[in-house]
């Protein structure tokens, strides 16, 4: 079965202990997806001039944030590696003549395993990381992702973490700010046609676009376009889920191709 290509927000590091209507659909949704062979996740915690990749057969959590509960600096997740399909995703960047490297002693950072431990709190599904550049044109990046689409058909599963909406420095005690609703329905609107000539101009197009991804987190945007990449063969899109958090800091799940979910 083709899997499908996801992008999630991961909103801060507290999603890893809040009890809120956001993680129980990331726990359902875990549920419900195929059983994927492995997970591919892009993180916007990765920043990086040059494509970089975990290769290893083991990763645990790194605790890459300060000024949490020291509950949140507790908690351990230790998800095995595939070193088999991290080989062929270096064959297919090879194949596209991609230069990458790979980084053997790395774990995986809040990114990736806040978003991995709420769908498979099990550990059970082997996973690598790959880093993102914020500083490649949004067709670079969608092109990068667009690499990997084979491997969707082998049933790995590609996720982009990150976040449509994230400017925590903009406050909204009543809920979501007005500008940040108007670049949210640009977007959402965007994608969901896949018009890509847009989507790629979003920081010259979009309302209020520095509002909602300032120019300090402009990492988080990312992943969404590598997400789409890998589901350029079928080009659907669906928004599953939205929690829309007081100020700047919306949670999304977007699905990219594969069989429809239906409701979750």
């Amino acid at each position: 079965m083709t899997m499908p290509s996801l992008f999630i927000a991961h909103g801060s590091p507290m999603l890893a202990l809040e009890d809120s209507a956001y993680t129980a659909y990331l726990q359902r949704l875990g549920r419900r997806l195929p059983v994927p062979k492995a997970i591919a996740i892009f993180s916007a915690h990765w920043d990086d001039p040059q494509q970089l990749l975990t290769d290893a057969d083991r990763y645990e959590a790194i605790h890459d944030f300060y000024g949490y509960p020291e509950e949140l600096y507790q908690i351990r997740y230790s998800i095995p590696g595939d070193r088999k399909i991290a080989y062929e995703v270096q064959n297919l960047f090879q194949q596209s003549n991609l230069k990458f490297k790979t980084v053997p002693d790395r774990g995986l950072d809040h990114g990736a395993w806040v978003v991995l431990r709420r769908l498979y709190p099990d550990a059970e599904i082997p996973a690598l990381e790959l880093s993102i550049d914020s500083k490649r044109s949004p067709m670079e990046q969608y092109e990068i992702g667009k690499m990997l689409a084979a491997l969707r058909d082998k049933g790995v599963l590609i996720i982009g973490s990150g976040a449509l909406v994230h400017n925590l420095r903009l406050s909204g005690d009543n809920g979501p700010v007005p500008q940040v609703e108007a670049f949210d329905q640009w977007v959402s609107d965007k994608i969901s046609q896949w018009n890509l000539s847009e989507l790629f101009r979003f920081d010259k197009l979009a309302p209020n676009v520095r509002d909602a991804v300032p120019s300090y987190a402009a990492e988080h945007f990312c992943p969404l376009f590598y997400a789409m990449g890998a589901a350029d063969n079928e080009r659907t899109a669906k928004r599953l889920f939205q929690d829309r958090r007081p100020g700047a800091l919306n949670l999304d799940v977007w699905q990219f191709g594969g069989t429809d979910l239906g409701e979750i």
